[in-house]
């Protein structure tokens, strides 16, 4: 289950990733299959190979994206959600979900 965020943050990351932008978006989720996690890192790109290149520099395999039909992403979960978040400079999101 996700919660956490305003429509129109999500609206704005489905627009970026059909765009074919590197999009990049946070929120709150529980599920049982992952025990101890509170929130996902979401990081999504309509364009598969720039998708795939980004991907590379954090060493995540193309294997591991969620080929959803609108919104390809990644999934991204503690500890290396916080080391991406980190580098790419969304310190907003670390602080709003408390992942420090």
């Amino acid at each position: 289950m996700a919660f956490g965020l305003k429509r129109s943050e999500l609206k704005n990351w489905q627009e970026a990733v059909l765009a074919g932008k590197i999009a990049i978006i946070t929120h709150f989720w529980l599920d049982d299959r992952f025990p101890g996690c509170t929130s996902v890192t979401k990081v999504g790109c309509a364009d598969l190979e720039k998708l795939i290149s980004w991907g590379k520099k954090y060493n995540l395999k193309q294997e591991w994206i969620d080929h959803d039909p609108k919104y390809p992403h990644f999934d991204l979960f503690a500890p290396i959600q916080l080391e991406i978040l980190e580098a790419e400079g969304k310190q907003d999101q670390i602080e709003r979900f408390n992942l420090n």
